[in-house]
């Protein structure tokens, strides 16, 4: 081999000109490409080690589950939730204690960016690195630089087919193995250390279930049958979910099957969901996050709006605990939303509230909730309070009767974009949490939840059919936030909403506490005929005490109301339903709330 040749390697034409650039530069743009590549390093090393705790956290949900470690899983719930924020200000301590951030260099931080790009290239969690890059740089400075050249408005890296070790999705073959062999290895593919009570039924009930569902859509099992199935189990409260699609041919349906446990260490199905709003009910806003361990959500989200084209993204990646990534999917739809539609932010329909001014915009299918300066009698709170118990739902098991909210600050809106009635309501009763600047409204503090109709609007137009439908489902709202140890507060019919598929929801939080914060009790006999007659109760009255029987007071005056009401929940009216499940709560019981009605379970028959 000639020496000269000995060491010589062709040179990409892609590499060259990063080469000739860098012997270009003068040694302060080496400096600050050193500096700017330090930064974007730091940054991404504390989304990473966020990821990692998140994960850690997330796999142990399996563990939990088949401990049947209840109190361990809402712990591990609450507790993921907070991860966000900490790592956040981790990373901006460390960018404070390694650099001089304090104050923006403009062309720093675009260098910043384009680095932290690179770096996301190969990464399996890019759009989550973005995200978590964007909470760094708007703590960090002023929200005039809130646009692309310097945060993440849009996407920079595709999450389109990232591969990673563990695949996204099973395949099966019920034509190769039979459909009972191929359920069979679907349950046996979560690989649970705690066996199943009675597999054979189990398999036998989801087959039965599967074939009739086919059968009613006038099909029958074709040769090409497919049984795609996410290689994840999805954790929530007492349940397991294995979630997947079935395709016939032409037809493909969505399905999920809940795997629950006896306590006496053995799992069982419980069911089998079939059809997009099964499953839309399933991953519903108004319950707590699931936990999926997988290490590309992005794959999992894509794989899920495939099953349900109607659920955002925004509303699945906060559905399997990615929240921040929920609004900052959000954010950038609502502004898109904004830009290609005309019609005006307005006042919400439905009862005024006494605390928030909420408003919409028509075309787009959520509230906006901003606090007020001040509340009229009776209500005797504050904003901190507000706030607080806002955060406090944030924090609880939802059990599926209370909205999830996505929180915002410092949202600039375009001023022609509010009706005149609502400008003049914002100026007049929010002005400590709104400002008005170059022809746009900056909302300081805002809440943002799913719209809803007001239950008390859809009980005024409500058949006598529809009516008890609704009671029902307030009631069962009422106790199932009971058992979770969710007392409302504020009864009244103005603060729940019904949801697309029905469902009877609770969105108002002002007055929300927990339920064993609360002394209920019956109304002592009056001493006196007179008693009845006076204005002032004749009996003692603390901060805390509620008395069941007073609901029927202000709940009840409509007729065809207290009828359905009396008959279905009754109880509600009694003080004792409400101090057993005090006592419940205090023994460590954790009712089951199940997200799919009582008469599909399976029953548990040998």
């Amino acid at each position: 081999m000639h020496p000269r040749r000995q060491h010589s390697r062709p040179i990409s034409s892609d590499i060259f000109p990063v080469m000739l650039q860098n012997q270009c530069m003068s040694p302060e743009h080496r400096n600050q490409a050193k500096l700017s590549q330090a930064i974007a390093e730091t940054v991404l090393q504390g989304f990473n080690k966020h990821f990692k705790k998140f994960q850690q956290v997330t796999t142990g949900a399996q563990v939990r589950f088949e401990l049947a470690a209840w109190e361990e899983q809402r712990a591990a719930t609450l507790e993921r939730i907070l991860f966000y924020d900490k790592r956040v200000d981790e990373a901006i301590d460390n960018l404070r204690k390694s650099f001089d951030v304090n104050h923006l260099d403009e062309s720093l931080w675009q260098k910043v960016k384009r680095k932290y790009v690179l770096l996301l290239l190969d990464h399996k969690q890019p759009e989550l690195a973005e995200t978590f890059y964007n909470s760094v740089f708007c703590r960090l400075f002023h929200r005039r630089y809130f646009n692309n050249d310097h945060i993440f408005v849009r996407s920079a890296v595709s999450t389109e087919y990232i591969e990673a070790e563990r695949a996204a999705y099973h395949v099966f073959y019920p034509a190769e193995l039979g459909l009972r062999t191929t359920i069979h290895k679907v349950l046996q593919k979560c690989r649970y250390s705690t066996p199943f009570e009675n597999i054979k039924r189990d398999v036998r009930n989801i087959t039965k279930a599967l074939c009739d569902y086919i059968r009613h859509r006038h099909r029958r099992a074709h040769l090409n049958f497919q049984i795609h199935v996410i290689n994840a189990v999805f954790y929530r409260n007492k349940g397991a979910y294995i979630v997947g699609k079935a395709i016939n041919e032409y037809d493909v349906f969505p399905f999920a099957v809940p795997v629950l446990n006896n306590e006496k260490g053995g799992l069982y199905v419980d069911t089998l969901l079939l059809g997009e709003d099964a499953l839309s009910r399933l991953f519903e806003f108004s319950y707590a996050y699931f936990m999926v361990d997988h290490p590309v959500p992005s794959a999992i989200v894509n794989f899920l709006r495939e099953l349900m084209p109607t659920r955002s993204k925004e509303d699945l990646y906060a559905a399997i605990g990615f929240q921040k990534q929920g609004k900052t999917d959000f954010y950038r739809d609502f502004l898109h939303h904004l830009k290609y539609s005309e019609d005006k932010l307005m006042t919400a329909p439905g009862v005024k509230g006494m605390v928030m001014a909420v408003f919409t915009l028509p075309s787009y299918p959520y509230v906006f909730k901003i606090i007020r300066d001040n509340f009229a009698p009776p209500k005797d709170t504050n904003r901190k309070e507000v706030e607080a118990k806002y955060q406090l739902v944030k924090q609880h098991d939802r059990v599926g009767r209370m909205a999830d909210m996505l929180e915002y600050s410092y949202v600039a809106l375009p001023v022609k974009r509010f009706s005149e009635e609502l400008l003049q309501e914002l100026t007049n009763e929010c002005a400590e949490s709104i400002e008005i600047e170059n022809e746009q409204i900056i909302i300081k503090h805002v809440y943002i939840e799913r719209r809803m109709i007001p239950l008390d609007m859809d009980l005024a137009d409500a058949s006598d059919e529809r009516l008890e439908r609704l009671i029902k489902g307030y009631g069962e709202a009422i106790k199932e936030l009971a058992a979770a140890n969710i007392f409302p507060g504020d009864l009244l019919f103005k603060n729940f909403g019904v949801t697309p598929l029905g469902r009877v929801v609770f969105y108002d939080y002002d007055e929300v506490t927990y339920l064993t914060d609360c002394n209920f009790r019956k109304i002592p006999p009056p001493r006196y005929p007179e008693d009845e007659l006076a204005a002032e109760p004749w009996y003692s009255v603390g901060p805390h005490d509620i008395f069941p029987e007073e609901f029927a007071t202000f709940l009840l005056g409509d007729p065809r109301i207290r009828k359905a009401f009396i008959k279905i929940h009754a109880d509600l009216l009694e003080p004792e339903f409400w101090l057993q499940k005090q006592e419940n709560i205090k023994a460590g019981v954790f009712e089951d709330v199940f997200p799919y009605p009582q008469s599909v379970r399976f029953l548990r028959q040998d």
